[in-house]
């Protein structure tokens, strides 16, 4: 199953969502869609979708998704990769109304240079880009977190004595 979701932010990202319903209309893509479309107005013809879902069901969903197609919400792409599932970004890009400005390209492009997920910049690469995940072979992401956690806590530790 492919999951793909666009978030829950005021901006719509109708041009993913009718790639998608193109590719599963022509047979292209033939696995089981569900999105998850947020405020996006194009609705889905030939997959099921919801606009929103609570966390719970968010998270099962990614957790049984074969493939995760996102926007480039930080969570969300995290999310997928703790659960080890392969990310394909489609970042909301400024010159189509679909944000304010380009920082989800800069964000997807990040993740994409440690190779952690594939990025789709235009919805004719999408077909391409779906296939080529099929064989990619991504590094494992590994949070830094902890690390961070603990470097904080040790400069604390030297400002309160």
């Amino acid at each position: 199953m492919i999951f793909v979701t666009v978030g829950t932010q005021k901006f719509q990202l109708n041009r993913l969502l009718a790639s998608i319903d193109g590719l599963v209309e022509k047979g292209i893509i033939e696995d089981t869609v569900f999105a998850q479309t947020g405020n996006s107005t194009y609705a889905p013809k030939h997959y099921q979708s919801q606009r929103f879902l609570n966390r719970d069901e968010f998270l099962k969903i990614i957790k049984s998704c074969n493939l995760l197609i996102t926007h480039s919400g930080v969570g969300t792409i995290i999310e997928g990769l703790n659960f080890g599932k392969p990310v394909i970004v489609f970042p909301r890009r400024k010159e189509y109304g679909e944000h304010v400005d380009d920082h989800q390209l800069q964000i997807a492009e990040a993740f994409e240079k440690k190779n952690y997920i594939l990025v789709c910049r235009e919805e004719d690469q999408l077909e391409k880009v779906i296939k080529s995940s099929e064989k990619k072979i991504f590094e494992k992401y590994v949070s830094g977190q902890k690390a961070v956690v603990e470097r904080i806590e040790k400069f604390l530790e030297t400002i309160e004595d």
